[in-house]
């Protein structure tokens, strides 16, 4: 399974304000709260865990098509602190993977949820994409539904699946 969840950086300056009253609160648990707030860069620290739990929460509903909102039940983990972040999210009992690369213009989160599957992601065109009657999207090859996850914010489009091996 894969999931992935971008933010264009510029048009998230402009069109959310991380900083008002109670919005860290709705969408992040008090350890991550303090993790944000703890960062150099603590409106970059809140697009990382956004785009981690979003990623997660698409894998999360095409598992169980359990369609909601719950931010406070996907806990970020960030593991590493190098160009590419990695970390964890659990959401009811379960464990996801998850690898972030921050570009000077977006924030990009990939996950999975094996860990063989992090060297095996690969981007497709979003022609090719199709949705079934849950709106999950995917994409035939050889005759093949293949699940796909995809993403847009901005200026940016994502669209991944994983490679069969």
């Amino acid at each position: 399974m894969i999931g992935n969840d971008i933010v264009d950086l510029s048009l998230a300056r402009i069109q959310s304000n991380w900083q008002r009253k109670g919005f860290l609160q709705k969408l992040f648990t008090p350890d991550e709260q303090q993790a944000i707030l703890n960062h150099p860069e603590p409106g970059l620290m809140v697009w990382i865990l956004w785009t981690m739990k979003e990623a997660v929460y698409k894998i999360y509903n095409r598992q169980t098509l359990d369609k909601g909102f719950f931010p406070h039940l996907l806990e970020c983990e960030i593991s590493t602190n190098t160009t590419i972040l990695s970390g964890k999210v659990y959401c009811k009992g379960r464990k996801y993977l998850t690898s972030t690369v921050i570009d000077g213009g977006f924030v990009h989160t990939l996950a999975v949820t094996q860990p063989k599957d992090l060297q095996h992601i690969y981007e497709i065109s979003s022609e090719k994409v199709e949705k079934d009657c849950y709106g999950l999207p995917f994409v035939y090859e050889k005759g093949i539904r293949i699940p796909v996850s995809k993403s847009h914010h901005g200026r940016f489009e994502k669209v991944v699946q994983l490679s069969v091996y």
